[in-house]
């Protein structure tokens, strides 16, 4: 028998006092909440920006049928979702989320006495706050972005606080679980990294949901913050079932001589849109984002990514692989945007769809907008099927139907894999593109 846990409504005004009674949280954060309310009420009324979100139709979507759990789950909840990455490496620390509340934590105590804080973001705000006071959606992800964003900040539950002090580099990577198990449950996590200058860290982070078939809401949002010479390698793996909604604001901003490599894999829920951006605040700054998504079924997998060149000489470059299939669809939205004072630019982006049946659907528009005049821009966007004469030759020479078709996506995927330089990450990707084509062996 499924215990029944106490809801919080997060789209009436009594359901956001409920949550507020439930929080013991400082009097700048507790502003900070009421504030997005009130804003997120009002962007309610307005119209959601037609550039970003033409493509996508959520009239299906019903924010009043989700709630957030208010009881705290028990200690063993973590263990009941079936990961694709927990149990492939070894990690130098990790913390797992259910339903919004923490469940588990760890982090090396060598890391411990480097001053590395890896740990719940509501613990966080409590032993850390100054810190958290500074960075928490101030710069990388603001309230004001959409209502999606404003509810968010409203009413962000659990998530992560990553922070590595100067010239402190962790070797192992990080792991963080984020899990829906309640049915109609919502998860408004937050995920927060800040490396100071000369740091270097690698945090590898899953979604997953504790069965097929129970319905949930995602709201989350990402902050990547990397000082300057830092390095961050960030992935994120969204493997819900295929009855969550899945809304996320995503952005990394990184200073002078900073790197980051980012990596997305979206491979689960019934909708999903995400709002990645990268901004380059930094002379010498550097980014490397990589996607790979593959959509079965009724899915929906939306991105609008930007890549946002502020100082001179940065370096970006995106390439989004996808692969749809049945009457799945795909759309894709990039844009790069160079500053006037962001000449040496060197920004490139590409995004490539292949197409599996004959209802499926790509959007892919890819943009510019350039205001320097001494850059290098490019871009470019791609979709086709699998050629079947491909299929033929394979089977021509004893592979069967299944590893040919095997073959021929896992090939169009390894341009992506190659520039990740994880290997648990490139592994698990691969196993998972078998099991969406609907086998394992």
């Amino acid at each position: 028998m499924q215990t029944v846990m106490p809801q919080i409504s997060m789209t009436t005004s009594d359901g956001f006092e409920s949550f507020l009674e439930t929080r013991h949280e400082p009097d700048w954060l507790t502003q900070r909440r009421r504030d997005a309310f009130a804003l997120y009420q009002a962007l309610c009324e307005t119209e959601l920006e037609p550039e970003e979100y033409r493509r996508i139709d959520l009239r299906l979507f019903r924010p009043d049928s989700y709630h957030l759990v208010s009881q705290q789950p028990e200690t063993g909840e973590a263990n009941q979702f079936s990961t694709l990455m927990e149990h492939r490496g070894e990690f130098g620390g990790s913390v797992a989320h259910t339903d919004g509340h923490p469940v588990r934590s760890h982090l090396e105590p060598e890391l411990v006495e480097q001053g590395v804080i890896f740990c719940d973001l509501g613990e966080a705000v409590s032993k850390h706050e100054e810190l958290v006071k500074e960075h928490l959606m101030t710069r990388a992800v603001l309230p004001e972005a959409d209502r999606f964003s404003a509810w968010h900040a409203a009413f962000w539950t659990g998530g992560l606080f990553l922070y590595v002090p100067r010239h402190t580099s962790i070797e192992k990577p990080l792991h963080s679980l984020i899990g829906l198990a309640t049915a109609k449950a919502a998860d408004c996590s937050h995920t927060l990294v800040v490396l100071e200058e000369g740091a270097d860290a690698t945090l590898l982070e899953e979604t997953a949901s504790a069965n097929e078939k129970d319905a949930g809401l995602h709201v989350g949002a990402v902050e990547l913050i990397v000082a300057a010479e830092a390095r961050l390698r960030y992935v994120q793996l969204q493997n819900w079932n295929d009855s969550v909604f899945h809304f996320a604001h995503q952005c990394g901003r990184v200073e002078r001589d900073g790197s980051l490599q980012w990596t997305v894999g979206s491979l689960g829920s019934k909708f999903s849109h995400i709002h990645q951006d990268v901004m380059l605040d930094g002379k010498g700054a550097d980014a490397q984002v990589n996607g790979v998504a593959f959509a079965t079924g009724r899915q929906k997998l939306s991105f609008y990514t930007s890549q946002w060149h502020k100082a001179p000489n940065t370096h970006s470059d995106l390439l989004y692989k996808e692969v749809v299939r049945d009457r799945s669809r795909m759309i894709w939205r990039g844009i790069i945007d160079v500053a006037p004072a962001a000449q040496k630019t060197d920004s490139y982006q590409r995004n490539d769809s292949l197409i599996l049946s004959n209802d499926a659907r790509v959007d892919a528009i890819p943009g510019l907008k350039i205001e320097a005049d001494d850059v290098r821009c490019t871009h470019g966007a791609t979709a086709g099927q699998v050629d079947e004469e491909q299929i033929l030759y394979c089977m021509s020479r004893g592979i069967s139907q299944d590893e040919a078709m095997h073959m021929i996506v896992n090939g169009f995927f390894q341009q992506v894999f190659d520039r990740i330089p994880v290997e648990i990450v490139r592994e698990t990707l691969s196993q998972s593109v078998q099991t969406k084509l609907g086998f394992n062996n």
